[in-house]
């Protein structure tokens, strides 16, 4: 039952990470080379699309890894287990203090009605999402790691 946890857990933290990972280095610099305002109207629907997706998603990771680790308490690689949640966690924290509230800001705008500054604060967005994705790919290869 723990192997079924562990390579479940494992999977959907992934598929999680290369949502994340697409959004940084595919999605987002497509978005960006758009001409006049397509970039940021696809931008906003992303915000509220995603928006709606990846708080569970994160919020379901970082809990399926809780139970990994408790159920797996006794077991030799918990150690990376449990960083592997304060990653998770300190992405969530993140989230909640950086990006949503960007992202409930811009998921809004329209070309009539974003603020001068919207070009500076998606690049702010940018920036920690590239700091969150580094930190979900570590807590990944702790998990990957600790499967081993």
């Amino acid at each position: 039952m723990l192997n079924a946890l562990e390579v479940f857990t494992t999977v959907v933290v992934g598929v999680m990470v290369g949502v994340e990972f697409a959004v940084a280095f595919v999605i987002n610099p497509i978005l960006n080379a758009l001409p006049g305002d397509s970039g940021q109207l696809g931008r906003a629907h992303g915000g509220r699309m995603l928006g709606a997706v990846m708080p569970v998603w994160y919020i379901t990771s970082l809990v399926l890894v809780a139970i990994w680790a408790i159920t797996g308490w006794h077991h030799h690689d918990t150690g990376l287990v449990v960083t592997a949640g304060a990653l998770l966690g300190l992405s969530v924290v993140m989230s909640i203090l950086l990006l949503v509230p960007i992202n409930n800001r811009s998921k809004t705008w329209t070309p009539e009605n974003r603020p001068e500054d919207w070009k500076e604060q998606m690049n702010r967005w940018d920036r920690f999402h590239y700091v969150r994705v580094a930190v979900i790919i570590a807590a990944f290869t702790l998990l990957v790691t600790s499967l081993g």
